[in-house]
């Protein structure tokens, strides 16, 4: 007939799935860390990417700087020949303070509308 034997003892059913919990939260809490690294590490791989960028937009912002003031400086000596260096040099200067006061002007009005519009 049927040699099989079959374990009935609940002690050992219930040891076996404790074994199979406790397996449970270990591969449960391995798989979150695993997910927690690779959260950080596609972070990091952003952020050098991101830190390459600002750096290459702060290095051309700088250049462009000192060709504005090269620019400057040539719209000065060109003045010279038709009024004295420090007469120039303030006609140049109130130029572009006039200039920039108009542009931070316009940059106000937009920046005051889109703050009332949300």
């Amino acid at each position: 007939m049927d040699n099989k034997v079959v374990n009935k003892d609940p002690t050992t059913q219930r040891e076996s799935l404790t074994e199979l919990l406790g397996q449970l939260a270990n591969n449960s809490a391995a798989v979150f860390h695993d997910e927690i690294e690779l959260v950080v590490q596609r972070i990091r791989e952003e952020v050098r990417a991101d830190r390459s960028g600002v750096l290459t937009v702060a290095t051309g912002a700088v250049i462009s700087f000192a060709a504005f003031l090269s620019l400057c400086a040539a719209l000065i000596i060109e003045l010279t020949s038709y009024m004295s260096p420090v007469i120039a040099a303030l006609v140049t200067g109130a130029a572009l303070a006039l200039i920039g006061i108009v542009i931070a002007f316009i940059g106000y009005k937009q920046l005051k509308k889109s703050i009332f519009k949300t």
